[in-house]
């Protein structure tokens, strides 16, 4: 049996300004790094034989306060950008509340929490190439590599730890849950709060235990 151990970065500095953040590379909040350290007690008793992340700062930064917080400073680490959050598009950096008051509460809920709408492609500042991603198109880039990469390492009886966003970490959930694309819609994946997985090597999760950050 392996173990997957998934974790939502902490408070970043635009999660606190409430602004579409996507793959813009902020740093955590002191709240964030808080936040890191209390999920990290959650998990003190495990032995990681292998971390994966994103390749934004505020997922690495969470990933080393964890691995600094158990003790385990050498675990082996790989990024990739498969693992980064949902690239808004032409709403990264706008402030969320203000960009409701623009397009509408309706309009603005359909682009964070549909599954296969992406919000606009519109070039800018932050979103030069005109990138913009659903959170369909955030699993076509994220499940390969969760495929290949991090899920034989748990096959072979491995204890793995994944630390990365909200879409990126609900596409891996809907994968191993078997979440239609409905009911991925309500997922919510909260900051610093260890997801834990028990895995078969035929790839059956035995258990799943999900966290809460101790106050």
């Amino acid at each position: 049996m392996g173990t997957l151990v998934l974790i939502r970065h902490g408070q970043s500095q635009w999660n606190l300004d409430n602004r579409f953040t996507g793959w813009v590379d902020v740093p955590l909040t002191d709240a964030g790094r808080e936040e890191a350290r209390r999920g990290a007690m959650l998990i003190r008793d495990m032995t990681f034989d292998r971390a994966f992340t994103s390749a934004l700062q505020r997922a690495h930064q969470t990933l080393q306060i964890v691995l600094e917080t158990i003790g385990q400073p050498n675990v082996p680490v790989e990024k990739d950008q498969a693992l980064n959050e949902r690239h808004y598009g032409a709403l990264q950096g706008l402030n969320k509340a203000e960009t409701a008051k623009k397009y509408g509460d309706a309009q603005v809920k359909i682009w964070r929490r549909s599954y296969d709408i992406a919000p606009p492609k519109d070039k800018t500042e932050l979103n030069p190439e005109g990138i913009s991603e659903s959170l369909k198109d955030t699993a076509t880039r994220t499940l390969p590599y969760f495929r290949s990469k991090i899920l034989p390492q748990v096959l072979a009886g491995r204890t793995i730890l994944v630390v990365a966003h909200g879409n990126s970490l609900r596409s891996i959930v809907m994968e191993l849950d078997g979440m239609t694309k409905e009911q991925v819609l309500d997922l919510n994946v909260a900051t610093g709060a260890p997801i834990i997985y028990e895995i078969d090597p035929s790839g059956h999760v035995l258990k799943k235990t999900v966290t809460m950050l101790p106050a």
